[in-house]
């Protein structure tokens, strides 16, 4: 039997939109400034998902700078966020298949929204360049809430803004690349499906089944294939 569902929500960086290039851009940038070398592409789109902390550690460690200040790591980051706020998106994509999926749920006047750990002030800019600020239900970011993913905080919020009541989690999809996405889910009682096309670490790829996730989907096209042909999702 075809689970009815209200809404979808997505995770953004790795899930609904590919923005690997535009840091591996900025981390580039950053490192012939410094007269480095720059980590590998792999290198940096496996760190996407963990913040721009991580992604600039990785730089910083790629080049033996292992004795950088806390104040000097700061201002990296600061450095970093900056960069990219001002050219946010030159690569970014959403990723192949998904744009027929937010069609095709427009279609049917089913909301869909966002759920991230990205600060709003990029979130936004980078929708609306993406001409997609219009097209989203809900936007929740970590600015919106106290306890962000893995707590089921966002999740709830998400709901509140949709008018969906908590007691109907069971009928909004959350789809999410890393494992505090799906634990985030889970905790709010929404079905969970798990992006492994996204930016995981080699490290994680044998403990995908582990984070319980309702379905793992290896490519975009097979989370197409699930939402909208699958039979297992009913929309109207």
């Amino acid at each position: 039997m075809a689970r009815f569902v209200k809404a979808v929500l997505f995770d953004l960086d790795g899930t609904l939109i590919d923005t690997a290039a535009d840091f591996v851009r900025i981390i580039g940038k950053m490192s012939a400034e410094n007269n480095w070398q720059a980590p590998q592409e792999a290198e940096i789109r496996e760190q996407v998902s963990a913040g721009a902390s991580a992604m600039v550690q990785l730089m910083l460690r790629h080049n033996e700078q292992l004795s950088v200040s806390e104040e000097q790591l700061l201002a990296f980051r600061q450095q970093f966020l900056d960069d990219y706020e001002a050219d946010i998106c030159v690569e970014s994509c959403v990723f192949p298949e998904l744009e027929m999926v937010l069609t095709t749920l427009e279609q049917q006047n089913v909301p869909w929204g966002i759920v991230t750990n990205k600060p709003r002030y990029l979130s936004e800019q980078l929708l609306k360049v993406m001409n997609l600020e219009e097209r989203c239900a809900v936007l929740v970011c970590p600015d919106d809430v106290s306890r962000p993913k893995p707590d089921p905080e966002p999740m709830y919020l998400a709901l509140e803004k949709l008018a969906i009541p908590r007691g109907a989690a069971g009928s909004v999809l959350y789809i999410g690349d890393h494992v505090r996405d799906i634990e985030a889910g889970a905790a709010a009682d929404m079905p969970t499906i798990l992006a492994a096309y996204g930016y995981i670490p080699p490290e994680d790829q044998n403990n995908l089944k582990k984070w319980g996730a309702d379905y793992i989907i290896d490519t975009p096209a097979q989370l197409r294939e699930l939402l909208l042909n699958s039979g297992k999702f009913e929309y109207l």
